[in-house]
């Protein structure tokens, strides 16, 4: 398995670069070809999310669409991939980021019964108590 940052991630997706989107793709190529996959990890999906959405102006629905698309590409092996699919369902239909929901899922994964936050967007999200 080999680790892909976001910035090659981000232009693997994007294409804006066509430079560095040629090489993101045969980075990611001559992985796969050599029998591994990629590892996308949490901090990478949040980074990457942050990006689509800041600086490319993607709405939710399609960053939601952009990340179904890479849980389900047999390339790529996302951390906590049933966490990030729970976290991702809430973001597709809330109001807070995937990072926050993301955070009470993995935190309810490691014990924890509440986060406390003082983001009101999580106040109906059971995980969260908001002060």
């Amino acid at each position: 398995m080999r680790g892909l940052d976001t910035n090659v991630l981000i232009r693997y997706i994007v294409w804006d670069d066509k430079k560095q989107a040629q090489k993101a793709a045969e980075c990611i190529d001559r992985i796969i070809e050599s029998g591994s996959s990629c590892l996308i990890n949490t901090i990478v999906l949040c980074e990457t999310v942050w990006v689509l959405e800041s600086a490319y102006g993607f709405s939710n629905n399609e960053i939601a669409d952009v990340c179904e698309k890479i849980l389900t590409t047999k390339q790529f092996e996302v951390e906590h991939v049933d966490i990030v699919r729970s976290a991702l369902a809430e973001y597709r239909n809330g109001r807070a980021d995937l990072a926050d929901y993301l955070i009470g899922k993995l935190n309810l994964n490691k014990g924890c019964k509440i986060t406390y936050t003082f983001d009101r967007a999580l106040k109906d999200q059971r995980e969260f108590l908001v002060l």
